[in-house]
């Protein structure tokens, strides 16, 4: 517990806060921001002078129960609850089980990207949502899970290289080991394990070898039946949690990619028409 760093968290996250913010009336005598330390107190279900205490460190250590109440009460989101329970020396609580509703900002920004290949993807693997541009590039594959298509589907690697195979299933195995450990009450991703396990001897192979982490080809190539060979790169934008992923693709401009890519969107998915 590192009660120097926990007292000046709490202060800041305390003053950070209007009263108005938790349904509290200013009053006409306040003459500092943020919320009083009582006020903190009441909204979190302990004593002014155990609050209190903790601010001035002298506190005794927390229970997870009341860095719980103390989160709520500051309305801190998950990764500034997380802090806080690192600060009282306690694991953060572990996430729930995973969600297939895409989060309204991820949404917001897919709907807004119309000449980009990009998708919303879970954590572990679950096609949340594409736009146009996605389902060009890969095909409509909203519903389904990434992983385990790479393991069981034969023409699910048709579109990467394959002298890159092997790098992408690595990549596939580690993302869900570090998923299920983070999330071992999570259903869906124990459930895939599980299946994948049983029925593709290569992902049994790399689950045995316990990689959490590695990296994917960047930038990323796909071989499009269409338009050829695309080297695509690739960014990330994580949601709060980690449990979704907006992934894009671009491509630099004036490259032979960046015009196959406009082809793409011009044409979308259909096949030139034969010449007579």
């Amino acid at each position: 517990m590192d009660r120097t760093e926990l007292a000046d968290y709490l202060r800041r996250a305390r003053t950070r806060l209007a009263p108005g913010d938790v349904g509290l009336s200013a009053g006409p005598r306040r003459r500092t921001p943020g919320l009083r330390r009582e006020e903190v107190a009441q909204l979190a279900g302990m004593s002014t002078d155990y609050y209190t205490r903790l601010e001035q460190r002298r506190g005794s250590h927390p229970s997870r129960q009341m860095l719980t109440a103390l989160a709520r009460a500051l309305q801190l989101r998950d990764v500034e609850r997380d802090h806080l329970f690192h600060l009282a020396g306690e694991e953060p609580p572990r996430p729930g089980a995973s969600s297939d509703q895409v989060r309204p900002g991820l949404l917001m920004i897919l709907d807004r990207l119309h000449d980009l290949p990009a998708s919303v993807i879970s954590d572990w693997g679950e096609m949340l949502a594409q736009n146009t541009m996605s389902v060009a590039l890969t095909g409509d594959h909203t519903g389904t899970n990434v992983i385990r298509r790479w393991f069981t589907e034969p023409g699910a690697r048709d579109l990467a290289p394959p002298e890159n195979h092997e790098q992408h299933a690595r990549a596939h195995v580690a993302s869900l080991r570090a998923v299920t450990s983070a999330r071992p009450d999570d259903p869906g991703p124990a459930a895939l394990v599980a299946e994948l396990r049983a029925r593709s001897q290569e992902f049994e192979a790399l689950w045995a070898e316990h990689d959490v982490v590695v990296r994917r080809p960047s930038p990323k190539r796909f071989v499009h039946p269409v338009v050829g060979v695309l080297d695509l790169d690739c960014e990330v934008l994580l949601s709060d949690g980690h449990s979704q992923q907006l992934v894009v693709h671009s491509a630099r401009p004036g490259t032979p990619t960046y015009e196959r890519l406009e082809r793409l969107r011009v044409g979308g998915v259909q096949e030139p028409a034969p010449s007579r």
